[in-house]
């Protein structure tokens, strides 16, 4: 991997572009109201929220629709929503019915996917449908796409949610061409813009009066800038911890700074910075903010004077830090937009979902069979040690009645706890993942940007070609099939998630997003049937990665195997999902598994 460093730098570019300069394409459809960073903890299982227009509510309170119309994009039988309680989300379920030849079974099956991805990946056509094959064995085989992901939607009138997914729809199936053209348009408009600067800076040289600054408009940048600061501090606490807060504090003043560079008066901003991030620091409150806005009005009258007496002048400087506030704060709107992290997804959508498919098809013992692929398996992991961990409680305060995972059994397909063991390329994330990134990078638009570098990986002369290999093996998936997932099976990424997954690589593996509870450390307590399987060739969660989760759970309850022989043929991370020899190998095992797990 030492030989990608250059391929992986451009990624990043291209990760910035997109996050900061195209986001109508990626976040089209996103509400933008303020959010607050602070979650109701789930203290129940049972859903009460009120019912949205058109949709059903079952006996233990849990809303959704079924949507009769689906887009043709979803080739699930049904597409179903489900309300996430305390929140606009509304995320989309893809039911495939079971085939009324195959053999009755007893427990519905849930699909989680990967960091990033939709529910495509699980069906990528007839002949390679993950899903299909589960319907087809008797499964009620459900697919759920999490917050942020295909066609689930953040809508605030629920009322027109079939044309809502429709609309998402055709978003999800003209991405890639649109990311391509942006991508083009994006370097021209690069350029026109350095050429217009140039004119501009000829313009003021020259003594052009149509080439000097606007009319100083004194308290709108003061109020401007004193409420970016403020906004800054309340939106990112809770977000960050404190010292990832202090690096982004300086990043945002950095790029302040630079507007003064050369200038005799980068001492006296220096100052100001100093004492803003100290406020910054400490608890809000009405003299913070009454000290931050008299140190904005001090900076603001350090721009006045390099703007009107200091030679040589500093041309339209109000103006350039007007458009920094503005480019600022677009990205703090990203960041809070696009505000979830992993345990939104254990806490609120996985149980949302579980709940709703639970009313839908009534299993006897109330419990679910479940599959996870890539992070949809790390999830199923964080749910068994979670429910450990509240077991273990309860039998210290000798109350035996509890909420459990309400999971039969379980599948996890290249997933891990910890990512120590090995040399995964998930590694490569992690500069994006970093706290100094997010003012640059609060998302990372992964479908835009693999959907743009796919043209250099498998055409001449294949300068991302390594891409395809952490997808697939060589031969293994067929050439169309691997366009497809690639252009339409992943989403975009909030820095906020990838900031709790790198917990993966630090010891004692992943954490809540306090850091403080370590799932590895509970699930040993779980009692859930358990099967995980690896890829032989898989870059992203090797063998060594998937075995240091399993050999910390009970033996009689864990079955482990890694798919790929050193003759071949060979399996990478989506192999086990959708590659060519999956349907003879891995899901007949998967099926042998949860037939033996299958009971009442």
């Amino acid at each position: 991997m030492i030989g990608v460093q250059p391929d992986v730098r451009f990624a990043v570019h291209m990760a910035v572009k997109f996050g900061t300069y195209n986001t109508r394409l990626f976040f089209s459809g996103v509400a933008g109201r303020r959010i607050s960073l602070r979650r109701p903890a789930l203290t129940s299982s049972v859903l009460r929220v009120s019912a949205f227009s058109n949709a059903s509510t079952a006996s233990d309170g849990v809303v959704g629709e079924k949507v009769v119309n689906k887009p043709s994009i979803c080739t699930a039988d049904e597409l179903h929503y489900v309300k996430v309680p305390n929140s606009d989300w509304k995320l989309a379920l893809w039911r495939y019915l079971p085939s009324p030849k195959a053999p009755t079974r007893n427990h519905p099956l849930l699909l989680l996917s990967g960091v990033a991805t939709n529910a495509i990946g699980f069906d990528l056509c007839p002949g390679s449908s993950f899903a299909r094959y589960m319907c087809d064995e008797g499964f009620d085989t459900w697919i759920l796409e999490v917050r942020g992901a295909g066609l689930s939607l953040r809508e605030s009138d629920a009322k027109n949610i079939e044309h809502a997914a429709h609309e998402k729809s055709e978003q999800i199936k003209s991405a890639a061409a649109t990311a391509t053209n942006e991508v083009l348009s994006s370097e021209q408009q690069s350029m026109s813009i350095q050429h217009s600067t140039r004119e501009s800076d000829i313009s003021v040289a020259e003594g052009d009066p149509m080439g000097l600054a606007k009319a100083w408009d004194e308290s709108r940048l003061v109020s401007k800038l004193s409420e970016t600061l403020m906004q800054f501090s309340e939106r990112l606490s809770g977000f960050l911890s404190e010292s990832q807060l202090r690096v982004m504090y300086a990043k945002f003043f950095d790029q302040i700074s630079k507007l003064f560079e050369d200038s005799h008066l980068t001492e006296r901003v220096n100052e100001i910075k100093g004492k803003i991030l100290s406020l910054l620091e400490s608890r809000q409150n009405s003299t913070v903010a009454s000290q931050i806005r008299d140190l904005s009005q001090r900076l603001v009258d350090v721009i006045e004077e390099g703007q009107q007496s200091v030679s040589p002048r500093l041309f339209d400087l109000q103006e350039r830090l007007t458009t920094t506030l503005d480019d600022f704060q677009k990205q703090l709107d990203l960041i809070v937009k696009y505000d979830w992290d992993f345990d939104d997804y254990l806490e609120e959508d996985v149980p949302s979902a579980m709940d709703y498919i639970r009313s839908e098809t009534k299993p006897q013992d109330g419990r679910l069979l479940a599959i996870g692929h890539s992070m949809g398996g790390i999830l199923l992991y964080a749910m068994l040690s979670r429910c450990g961990r509240i077991l273990d409680l309860l039998v210290q305060l000798s109350a035996f009645e509890g909420r459990d995972s309400k999971l039969a059994a379980v599948v996890t397909l290249a997933s891990s706890l910890d990512y120590t063991s090995s040399n995964s390329a998930l590694k490569l994330l992690l500069p994006i993942a970093d706290p100094a990134q997010a003012l640059n990078v609060p998302v990372v638009p992964l479908g835009a940007l693999l959907a743009v570098a796919y043209p250099l990986s498998s055409r001449p002369p294949y300068v991302l070609s390594w891409l395809n290999h952490m997808i697939s093996a060589p031969d293994m998936m067929h050439p169309e099939l691997l366009k497809k997932l690639v252009m339409n099976n992943f989403c975009t990424v909030p820095v906020k998630l990838l900031l709790q997954l790198t917990s993966v690589f630090r010891e004692g593996g992943l954490r809540d997003r306090s850091g403080t509870f370590l799932h590895k450390e509970h699930l040993h307590k779980s009692n859930v049937p358990i099967l995980a399987l690896a890829a032989d060739q898989d870059l992203i969660c090797p063998p060594e990665a998937v075995y240091e989760t399993v050999k910390i759970i009970p033996e009689h309850l864990v079955s482990y195997k890694v798919f790929g022989h050193s003759e071949g043929p060979h399996y990478a991370h989506y192999d086990l999902v959708g590659g060519r020899m999956a349907v003879n190998q891995v899901y007949p095992c998967i099926v042998e598994f949860l037939g033996r797990t299958d009971l009442r």
